[in-house]
């Protein structure tokens, strides 16, 4: 066993604190998420931006703009998504279990993997939508599939059919 004095300890931590920190600082612009836990966000702009693994979890964007942003992965466990514009973005692998997406718009949105089993989507405008494996509540897929139409211009797939509304 190394038996260290208190300076040398204190080196050591200092050394190691500084090349965290290190790492931290040069890691590729967008790999660290951001973390909006909680947050009050209500008619933020986020729109075209990459929030890749993010959290919003509990967060209120209410009337925010997330158009054409890359939210891969983001976690909306809980937040309040209504009137939120997210026309063209992509919400692959994302959560959005327990999220209020009333009267969002979802207008040619990927949200493909998505996990949205406890959402609302009660008046969200879903043309053009992808929602190929998405796990939902039988009740939202049903409305879903009353207002389902459009192809999504990215992944070319009719919105009914990712909802499998024929099935």
């Amino acid at each position: 066993m190394i038996c260290l004095d208190r300076v040398s300890r204190y080196a050591l931590c200092l050394v190691a604190t500084v090349l965290v920190l290190l790492v931290q600082w040069t890691a590729a612009p967008g790999a660290m998420a951001d973390d909006y836990t909680k947050s009050f966000l209500a008619r933020s702009d986020f729109s075209n931006r990459d929030m890749t693994d993010s959290g919003f979890a509990h967060a209120n964007l209410r009337e925010s703009n997330l158009a054409g942003a890359n939210l891969k992965g983001v976690t909306f466990f809980g937040a309040n998504l209504e009137s939120v514009d997210l026309t063209g973005a992509n919400l692959t692998n994302s959560t959005l279990d327990s999220a209020r997406v009333t009267g969002a718009n979802l207008t040619n949105a990927i949200l493909e993997g998505a996990f949205a089993f406890n959402a609302k989507f009660n008046g969200a405008t879903i043309d053009g939508a992808d929602f190929t494996d998405v796990q939902l509540r039988s009740d939202q897929q049903i409305m879903l599939c009353q207002v389902a139409k459009g192809t999504n211009p990215i992944t070319q797939r009719e919105t009914r059919e990712t909802l499998m509304c024929d099935d």
